[in-house]
């Protein structure tokens, strides 16, 4: 069967004429869906995944092309998701950052990293190719965070997408909250919180005068459940969601949304340090704390990776998540969805 649609043509293979008696309630419930069993013409298109398999675009010319009923039914899914999108990844010059600026990057953005580290920032920009700037920035501090948000808004005229992920951990020990080091909560909270929100703040600046835009927060699932990690880290991450939320109301309200992303434990240089300096009396060679570090997931046969929150934030940042606001997306293998009894039987 052949539908003409404008300048295409489509074939419907055998199983998709199956599908007419569904196509007939449509036209019912829908005026502008029409249809014939000669000649259709579709004023409306809907997303079902099946379909991909029965669809083969004809041009004009009579010359087959590749399939691209994606493109008409998904409009992002095989094309570059954030193709001309002006991105700043805070702490991307090393791990979730730096993984999610190159998934950026590939998509088409142009991405600056901003970070205290100048030569670790410069040898990821170098790395991504002209696609990707360097900005250094101690993002606790805002006269250095506006200046940046300046120069991105300078060079680009405009700003689409911030991923908070600069942050820092600290020792398990002292293990208990009755010998907890102040200075040191003190430092953890002042980057992972207040570098935060000092990204928000002038992310929101840059993006209300466009009426749209697309923050990420990175936080983890330390700060879902207690006992996962150090007393101020965990602390640290347990507020990110809460900043998401109580700014997302307002922020919708000017087109832009704000989401965050809470992985299980990720291998990351951060996250190896933290682990080593926990486990430093007991000489654990390296493939066993990878191992460790992996084990914070119940999914079978797979870890948690950074390319797997590299490709949350795609999905966050682009307009696939376009009525996505206030959300906290747990990348966690099921990690924080249920506690397994281990019973000793199958």
């Amino acid at each position: 069967m052949k539908c003409d649609l404008g300048r295409y043509s489509l074939n419907f293979s055998q199983p998709f004429l199956s599908l007419f008696p569904m196509i007939k309630s449509l036209s019912l419930l829908y005026p502008k869906f029409s249809y014939s069993y000669s000649h259709i013409s579709v004023s409306i298109f809907f997303s079902v995944s099946s379909l991909r398999r029965n669809f083969k675009l004809i041009v004009e010319n009579g010359s087959n092309s590749k399939p691209v009923i994606s493109t008409l039914l998904y409009s992002t899914s095989s094309s570059r998701r954030l193709e001309g999108k002006v991105a700043v990844i805070t702490g991307g010059a090393s791990g979730l950052g730096k993984a999610t600026a190159e998934e950026f990057v590939n998509h088409g953005a142009q991405a600056i990293i901003v970070d205290i580290d100048e030569e670790a920032g410069r040898m990821v920009t170098t790395e991504l190719g002209s696609a990707a700037h360097f900005i250094k920035c101690d993002v606790t501090e805002e006269e250095q965070v506006a200046r940046a948000f300046e120069t991105v808004m300078a060079r680009h005229g405009k700003l689409d997408v911030l991923l908070n992920s600069a942050g820092i951990s600290c020792s398990i020990s002292p293990p208990s909250i009755a010998d907890l080091d102040m200075d040191i909560y003190d430092q953890v909270m002042r980057l992972n919180v207040r570098g935060t929100v000092l990204g928000i703040k002038h992310a929101a600046r840059a993006m209300i005068p466009a009426g749209s835009g697309s923050i990420l927060c990175l936080s983890s699932i330390s700060g879902l459940m207690g006992g996962l990690g150090p007393y101020a880290y965990s602390m640290s991450k347990f507020t990110i969601p809460g900043v998401v939320k109580t700014v997302a109301g307002e922020l919708c309200k000017h087109g832009l949304r704000i989401n965050c992303i809470s992985p299980a434990s990720i291998p990351t240089p951060l996250t190896l340090r933290m682990f080593r300096e926990a486990l430093a009396g007991h000489n654990i060679p390296e493939e066993h704390l990878m191992a460790i570090v992996n084990a914070t997931g119940d999914l079978k046969g797979e870890k948690c990776e950074e390319r797997d929150v590299a490709k949350a934030a795609l999905y966050l940042a682009s307009d696939d998540a376009k009525f996505v606001t206030g959300h906290n997306l747990v990348v966690d293998g099921g990690f924080t969805c249920f506690k397994s009894l281990n019973l000793p039987f199958p």
